[in-house]
Formats: C-alpha cells, structure tokens, sequence
C-alpha cells in the first residue's frame, strides 16, 4: 500500500478512536458513569457495535483514551524539547502542552459544571480506569526521561523516580481539579504540582 495511502487509513482509525471517545465522554455527563454502555457510544459516534469493539474493550477504555493519547504525545514534546532545557521545565511542557492544545481546539464551554466534575470524580475512582490509565504508557516515558537524561533505567532508578513523580503529580492534578469549588482550571493545577516537584516538594505554609 502506498504510504501516503497507509496515513490516511491510520488518520481515520486515529479519528474514529476519537470520536469513540469524545461519544463517550459526552455521554457520561449527560447520563452518569453507570449508564453508559457500548451500544450508546457506538450509535454516538455513527459507528457499530463491532467497530467500536475493534478499538476498545469497554466504556473506561474509551474514557481512558484522552488521557492516554495525551501522554504519548507529552513523550513527543518532551523529546523535542531543547537539550539545555532544565528537566522539569521540558516535562512540564510535555504534560501541559497536549491540555492547552486541546483547550485551544475546544468548541466547547472550558469551565466544566459541577455536576461535570462529579461524574469525572466518579470516573477517577473506579478501579477499571486506575487500570487502565497505567497501561503502556509508563515504560515509555521512563525511556523518554532516560534519553533524555543519558541515564540507563537498568543502572539506576532515576529516570523511574521522575515518571512516578510526573505521574504521581498529574494523578493529584487531577483529583484536586474535579473537587475544585469554584472549578480550577487543569493546566494551572497540573502546572502547580510539577512545580513543587521541582522545588523539591517543600512544605507549604500552615
């Protein structure tokens, strides 16, 4: 197949998986996490229930893909940031970039509701989204960090300590976003949390 030929398939399997997502998403706040079943995402996104079984395996494999994609596309900006970068300054950006990226391209309303935030509390919660929000994703950004650091992962654990921490901070971003009252905006928290972590993670004031 020409390779031109082979991008376009792959951009729309890229978009059907989005649209798969985006049905999902739209449908838990307008149903609750509980109510959303395969067939409504499907006939959401105009698809079957057969493709959508092509893409993912349930409900919190769909909600997880945004997150995830963000992730693999944090690993490409963090490789591309400037060598002299401090590290923290480049992870920063590869965790932040993809958010404000899809802020900017956002039609939608950018302060979620409160009842928005309740189901996403929901959604953080469950085990099967804990699941799958680890899957794939930490191996390669230990090697991100490792190329980046010129440290070998099977030497030392530094690059291992820093993706734990990213993630350990992106985790609590994201849990102080969807209890925020009024609503915080993601990228100030996320940006707010990695830069404790750079500081060292000195104890706040009482």
């Amino acid at each position: 197949m020409p390779e031109e030929q082979l991008g376009l398939r792959e951009r729309k399997k890229a978009d059907t998986r989005r649209a798969l997502s985006d049905a999902a998403l739209e449908l838990m706040f307008e149903r609750g996490l509980e109510n959303v079943v395969r067939e409504d995402i499907a006939a959401r996104a105009g698809v079957s229930v057969r493709t959508f079984n092509n893409y993912f395996t349930g409900k919190f494999d769909a909600l997880a893909y945004r997150q995830l994609d963000r992730i693999r596309r944090g690993i490409e900006i963090l490789g591309n940031r400037p060598a002299d970068e401090p590290l923290w300054d480049a992870v920063t950006a590869a965790l932040v970039e993809p958010l404000e990226a899809e802020l900017r391209n956002s039609s939608g309303p950018h302060i979620p509701t409160r009842e928005q935030l309740d189901e996403s509390k929901k959604l953080l919660a469950a085990p099967e989204m804990r699941a799958m929000l680890s899957r794939g994703v930490e191996d390669d950004l230990i090697a991100a960090v490792a190329a980046r650091t010129g440290i070998d992962p099977e030497r030392s654990m530094y690059p291992r300590l820093v993706v734990g921490a990213m993630l350990t901070a992106q985790h609590a971003a994201l849990e102080a976003y969807v209890r925020s009252d009024p609503p915080e905006p993601i990228t100030d928290l996320l940006r707010q949390a990695l830069a404790a972590l750079a500081a060292g993670l000195p104890q706040p004031p009482a």
